[in-house]
């Protein structure tokens, strides 16, 4: 998606704003992503779930705007694309079953985070589902920092140091929406990646709610053994492609380095919206 005049627009528009305002009367990331009153969604069957053990940050419209975050605006034209993608993956995990999807790429430096947090953002706005997202990149924490706050416990936290995970657990203020990330790396992310500790945690994280869809934000396929060793824990695998700079041979070995099965689709990131209907 190159074409980013309207998300600096508002990002302008925010920081003008907001920026006049002391933090706390920063008004509530969620005021803004309302495509529904609280009482419109309660009519038709939404219920919030109970975020009080989950720890609670504050995101700033004006950084998320700058990040390119668009899943939380209702009105960005690019969010649209996002609830396409979102329809095409409620049709294939409806097809094939299971809820825990891989988010990676090829290469570095082609959009998978920001693709793992704005689909993310998408399925929460769903009345039936809930969302978890996943940092399970233990080389580099990414997600936090793309959303505009700080955490210093991840994964690693628990599957080293046995921190309970409802203490890695954060609520960004959006209903059906929590999220894990941050704390330290380590390199011997590929071992830790296999060990039994990461499989149970994924199989708990997967069956404790059966309305939930879990999206892991992973590292690239060509930069070492992690997601290798971490695709057999999930259902589905969404690889990430940045339009017209992605080598196609380096998609083609990426692709055979992971069970074909499990590939339900590609994400054409970083192309014109005016010349194309999905990202």
């Amino acid at each position: 998606m190159k074409d980013k005049g309207l998300l600096k627009d508002v990002a302008e528009k925010m920081k003008a704003f907001w920026g006049k305002m002391p933090a706390e009367e920063i008004i509530p990331v969620e005021a803004i992503s309302q495509e529904f009153t609280q009482k419109e969604k309660e009519n038709a069957g939404w219920v919030s779930p109970n975020y009080s053990k989950s720890r609670t940050v504050k995101l700033d419209p004006a950084v998320l705007a700058d990040n390119r975050c668009v899943g939380i605006f209702p009105y960005a034209r690019e969010a649209e694309i996002y609830k396409v993608l979102r329809t095409q993956i409620l049709q294939a995990t409806k097809e094939k079953g299971g809820n825990a999807i891989m988010i990676t790429s090829a290469l570095p430096g082609e959009g998978k985070t920001l693709t793992a947090i704005n689909l993310s953002f998408t399925f929460a706005k769903l009345f039936e589902q809930t969302v978890l997202l996943v940092d399970g990149d233990l080389k580099q924490q990414a997600i936090h920092k793309t959303l505009g706050f700080a955490s210093d416990k991840g994964l690693i936290d628990h599957l080293i140091d046995d921190t309970p995970l409802s203490e890695l657990m954060i609520w960004p203020g959006i209903d059906k929406l929590t999220l894990i990330s941050g704390g330290r790396s380590i390199n011997e992310s590929a071992e830790l990646l296999r060990s039994t500790r990461m499989k149970e945690l994924v199989e708990e994280m997967k069956t404790r709610y059966p309305d939930r869809y879990i999206f892991f934000d992973v590292p690239p396929i060509l930069t070492g053994a992690d997601t290798l060793d971490f695709v057999p824990l999930v259902d589905h695998v969404i690889v990430v492609v940045q339009y017209g700079v992605t080598p196609i041979d380096d998609i083609k070995k990426a692709i055979e380095l992971i069970p074909q099965e499990k590939v339900i689709g590609f994400v054409l990131n970083r192309q014109d919206v005016k010349q194309t209907t999905a990202d």
